[in-house]
């Protein structure tokens, strides 16, 4: 069993769907299999100051029972806390006090790319741990918990928006997580129906993009018989800006791990579209053709911006992430017990655990332009001309993991 008898679960960075799965699944495989697991609470900070916590919550069958899978966040909770800039030179020391202290044997910890980085250099420093993909970005090389629930939300806000879009014929554009790629942007804007998808793969052509709110905008108002419309744009906060440059807020600094903080491209592709409005000359003859026009009150469609932020992170967790959670978060267990640690778990397909080194798993991963051109052929635009979708058959003779 490789000598192990107790596992701390940590859950870092930021939150969302599937890590109380993740928590349950590590919790009750070692309630089967006659070991420990402690919740060594707040992240990274909660391993560093182990050592001076007196005691760590048990989860035996009583106390995992309470962990609710089908909730967001974490029970374990989080921090953004980066060991190796923590400005203590005997740092490495003092968690391995900790867990002597609490008698943990190795760590299982879920998070996303800076988690995983601090995974491989606690690996590095001689400590056991696996670890559980989790990110709503999807950046990584394999699926991460939190990705399919922050879809599933996306997706929601982008229909719900849709009706007082329509309601006041406004174009609504909504900012959502996902830092430099645009895998949640893409895919809940897909699946909830936008007109429009910005993410930090594809510059943003403006001339284009307000090319294509125009005509289907419009379209929509001559086709309804009360002369109701509305346009839908999904911005990813990354986006890009024609020179290849994303919103940074200059005066928010860099987190713990060092990443400039993003804001502003939701309302910046807002303002860039109510200008082409508003300067277009044919946007005052349309709106008086559809009764729409009020000299100096109403003169031009309205552009709204909306950013849920936290609240795609936050409520219940999809299916498809509870049933992935508690699948890696087993995984885990299992790969320490047959010594194999300082690896992250890919997925469990039939009788075998997939997984990959650390390093591997953490390299970012980006939206495939080759298949944005397939939704471009379907009509929504990405903020460049449509390129055209080189259909290539090829018939899958192994099997297939990633569903993202």
């Amino acid at each position: 069993m490789s000598g192990i008898k107790r596992i701390g679960i940590i859950t870092s960075g930021g939150d969302c769907g599937g890590l109380n799965a993740v928590v349950y699944g590590v919790a009750q495989t070692c309630n089967h299999l006659g070991i420990e697991a402690v919740v060594i609470p707040n992240g990274y900070a909660g391993l560093y100051n182990l050592v001076d916590m007196e005691k760590l919550t048990v989860l035996n069958p009583q106390r995992a029972d309470l962990v609710n899978i089908a909730l967001a966040g974490s029970e374990a909770g989080h921090s953004r806390v980066k060991i190796a800039k923590i400005k203590d030179e005997n740092k490495y020391e003092r968690i391995k006090q900790g867990l002597e202290k609490h008698n943990i044997d190795a760590l299982v910890i879920s998070g996303g790319d800076d988690t995983g980085s601090v995974v491989a250099d606690l690996k590095h420093h001689g400590f056991r741990v696996i670890h559980a993909p989790k990110t709503m970005d999807l950046d990584l090389q394999s699926y991460s918990v939190g990705g399919d629930s922050a879809i599933n939300r996306i997706a929601e806000f982008v229909r719900d928006i849709q009706t007082t879009g329509r309601t006041h014929n406004r174009i609504m554009v909504i900012e959502v997580f996902g830092r430099y790629v645009g895998h949640t942007a893409f895919r809940g804007g897909v699946a909830g129906g936008a007109d429009a998808i910005l993410i930090p793969e594809i510059p943003v052509d403006f001339d284009v993009l307000y090319k294509h709110a125009k005509e289907t905008y419009w379209r929509r108002i001559a086709e309804s018989d009360v002369r109701a419309g509305t346009y839908t744009i999904v911005v990813a906060e990354g986006m890009k800006k024609a020179d290849g440059e994303p919103l940074y807020d200059e005066s928010a600094g860099v987190d713990a791990f060092g990443h400039k903080k993003l804001a502003g491209a939701g309302k910046y592709v807002a303002q860039e579209i109510q200008k082409r409005f508003k300067e277009d000359p044919e946007t005052k003859e349309l709106m008086k053709k559809y009764g729409m026009y009020v000299e100096g009150i109403y003169e031009a469609p309205e552009v709204r911006d909306i950013r849920p932020t936290h609240l795609v992170r936050s409520g219940f967790t999809s299916a498809y992430d509870v049933n992935f959670g508690v699948k890696v978060g087993s995984a885990a267990v299992n790969l320490l017990l047959q010594g194999i640690d300082g690896v992250s778990v890919v997925d469990v397909v039939g009788g075998e655990i997939k997984y990959i080194p650390v390093e591997k798993e953490i390299e970012q991963r980006y939206v495939e332009l080759g298949e944005v051109a397939l939704f471009e052929q379907v009509g929504i635009c990405f903020g460049r001309e449509p390129q055209k979708f080189e259909a290539k058959a090829v018939e899958v003779k192994d099997k297939i993991i990633r569903i993202y």
